[in-house]
């Protein structure tokens, strides 16, 4: 309010001393003055008219009025934008730049803070020395701040959450050690992530009555059906159930192709096998004959062998015997 008093009064001096409306050549001398710009207090382009004393008295179309202090004077200046700690206020007479109030370092209106000056911490608007209950005050960014919960590392406010701290899982503002149903840990990001559980499709048809890889010749067997998986589970999602089922089937038997070969060839085996054993029955038995032989062989050389020895003995025997006399005579 005093800077627009001080203004106002600039103007109405300058108009009475400067306005060129009289007519001596001394008033005309000092209204080119101040148009004109020459002197040094109107050395910046900004000014409608100024005086050397007080500066710019009045600014062009757009521009601000601002009241720089130095020592007890005050030199009026014209600018595009307030400076820090000042507001701009337009008027279709003058717009001019305000003081914020004392405690604000920059604002937007009389009423608005939009910076806090040290000591002071913003809040909806204001400027205050302690913050409201429930909050409390950030040195760095002059403001208060929301009392974070507990778990939580930083926050919004005290429902929401955006760093949890560690070991806990955020999800949707809140954290968690455990987290919710249909929820699963991610230990990479820590948050909570939606579970994904297995998908599979429909059952296919029932294949052909089968058994070891065919379809005749038999009359029990067995019939298959899978299905494929649509979606994979997530490391704790429903795991997928069964994907192939197997029941048993019941058929009339009939021949397969190439069968009645088979038998034959089943046939002249067994016969061949049968001929083997025949043979080798054979051989057995010529070999017990050989054998018989062999031992009869042996058995009559051995009784002849005894004979002869008895023979032998026998005939010493009868030497021993013959008498004295009997050989005298001879």
């Amino acid at each position: 309010m005093q800077l627009q008093l001080i203004a106002f009064v600039l103007i109405i001096w300058n108009s009475m001393d400067y306005t060129g409306c009289q007519p001596h050549s001394s008033s005309r001398h000092r209204q080119h003055k101040v148009m004109s710009g020459a002197s040094s207090g109107c050395q910046q382009g900004g000014c409608l008219t100024c005086s050397d004393y007080n500066g710019c008295l009045s600014c062009k179309p757009r521009l601000f009025m601002h009241l720089e202090r130095i020592g007890m004077k005050q030199i009026g200046v014209c600018m595009t934008s307030c400076p820090p700690g000042f507001y701009g206020t337009r008027s279709p007479e003058r717009n001019t730049c305000t003081k914020c109030r004392s405690e604000c370092d920059s604002c937007f209106n009389k009423n608005f803070c939009t910076r806090c000056r040290a000591g002071f911490y913003l809040h909806l608007g204001k400027c205050l020395d302690t913050c409201p209950v429930g909050m409390v005050h950030s040195d760095a960014q002059r403001e208060c701040v929301t009392r974070c919960s507990a778990e939580c590392e930083s926050c919004v406010n005290s429902d929401t959450c955006t760093r949890c701290r560690q070991g806990l899982y955020q999800l949707n503002g809140r954290c968690y050690s455990i987290c919710p149903d249909d929820y699963e840990p991610n230990d990479d990001l820590m948050e909570c992530t939606q579970q994904v559980h297995c998908e599979v499709g429909e059952w296919s048809e029932w294949s052909p009555c089968s058994r070891s890889g065919r379809t005749c010749g038999f009359k029990r067997g067995q019939e298959t059906r899978t299905r494929q998986v649509l979606q994979y589970p997530s490391p704790f999602g429903n795991p997928c159930p069964e994907i192939s089922d197997v029941k048993d089937c019941l058929v009339k038997k009939r021949k397969c192709l190439g069968e009645p070969q088979k038998k034959t060839n089943r046939k002249d085996r067994r016969n061949r096998n049968n001929r083997k054993d025949k043979e080798s029955q054979e051989g057995r038995r010529e070999r017990k004959r050989e054998r018989d032989r062999d031992r009869g062989v042996g058995e009559r050389e051995d009784s002849d062998n005894r004979n002869k020895t008895e023979h032998r003995h026998r005939r010493g025997h009868d030497s021993q015997t013959v008498s004295p006399e009997d050989g005298l005579t001879q």
